[in-house]
């Protein structure tokens, strides 16, 4: 195959996903190409302890020609790398990216690429992610389920809303490879600890470098993905650990688009406005926020993104430091 005329990479960084993977394997084996697509699956297996290896050297022995799967290993833990190490290894125009709990429809590909194809101003764009769960998931769970990566917008497109965070999830995102490459920083800024804990701005942190070139970010309603979400998923401590993580990028994620001059209103916007969110909310829900999930989740994220604000202070000051250093 002549790498050269490939229409679209798609990547699947994954952790630890050999119980996962033969599932999204086999998805993608049955993909329905009408049109031809020129297309390839890669794996970046970022830095796992499990089978994952083995599972791929498995499939690759009887994989078809027609769009090959190839295996890379990225060292560098974290999501934002394995994206990027993605990015740097694909030979397709476009690279769609899924998780290894992603299962597609079976005209994924085919949607993806048509979209792609009339919208030559989108920079990224994504579509319909389903839950499917193991077990029930807890009442009114549909005000966090875009936190977990579910996205039913409807049936019609539309362009995301970067000025206000309004963006889709790193799972399912298709992006414009060059676009990427011209316009995303090679080390991820927004990843990786803060403090003790974990901040989550990987998957909106290359949307915003997107934007900021001028690319459009689109919802396109005719793709479909289910997401397989395990009962551990749904349990208290794991969510509201990912509510503070959530939280915690987004001051971050403000600045990267703000002018010099916007950042102190920014931040004192992200202080401000969190401190009302957090007050209101306790006179809301008072003692209930111990026994109810999805008010002390939205609690947790506000206090995240309160202590965003601390974190980007440090973050500016650190870098400061290292600059007078250089002098």
């Amino acid at each position: 195959m002549n790498n050269s005329l490939l229409n679209l990479t798609l990547a699947i960084p994954t952790y630890n996903g050999a119980p996962r993977l033969p599932q999204v394997l086999e998805a993608l084996r049955h993909q329905i190409n009408p049109e031809k697509i020129r297309w390839e699956v890669i794996i970046i297996d970022n830095n796992s302890s499990d089978e994952t290896a083995q599972v791929i050297k498995d499939y690759q022995r009887n994989w078809p020609e027609d769009f090959p799967l190839t295996y890379y290993f990225e060292g560098q833990q974290g999501l934002a790398f394995a994206r990027e190490r993605a990015i740097q290894e694909a030979n397709g125009t476009y690279v769609a990216f899924l998780d290894d709990d992603n299962i597609p429809a079976p005209d994924w590909i085919a949607a993806a690429h048509e979209f792609g194809k009339t919208h030559p101003k989108s920079g990224a764009f994504s579509g319909q992610i389903h839950g499917e769960f193991e077990v029930e998931p807890p009442e009114n769970f549909k005000k966090i389920a875009a936190f977990l990566a579910i996205r039913e917008h409807g049936s019609k497109p539309f362009l995301f809303d970067p000025d206000n965070l309004r963006l889709p999830p790193g799972a399912g995102l298709v992006v414009r490879k060059q676009a990427w490459r011209d316009a995303v920083p090679k080390t991820p800024k927004v990843v990786g600890n803060q403090g003790d804990a974990l901040a989550r701005g990987d998957d909106y942190a290359p949307l915003l470098y997107l934007h900021k070139s001028g690319w459009e970010i689109w919802y396109n309603p005719a793709m479909h993905i289910n997401h397989q979400i395990p009962h551990w998923r749904l349990e208290r401590d794991y969510l509201l650990s990912l509510a503070q993580a959530c939280g915690l990028a987004t001051c971050q994620l403000r600045m990267i688009n703000a002018r010099t001059r916007e950042k102190p209103a920014i931040l004192v916007r992200t202080i401000l406005g969190n401190l009302r969110r957090m007050v209101k909310h306790r006179l809301k829900y008072g003692d209930k926020l111990k026994q109810e999930l999805i008010p002390a989740f939205e609690m947790e994220f506000y206090r995240g993104s309160l202590m965003s604000s601390m974190v980007w202070l440090n973050q500016e000051r650190s870098r400061k430091i290292e600059n007078d250093k250089k002098k």
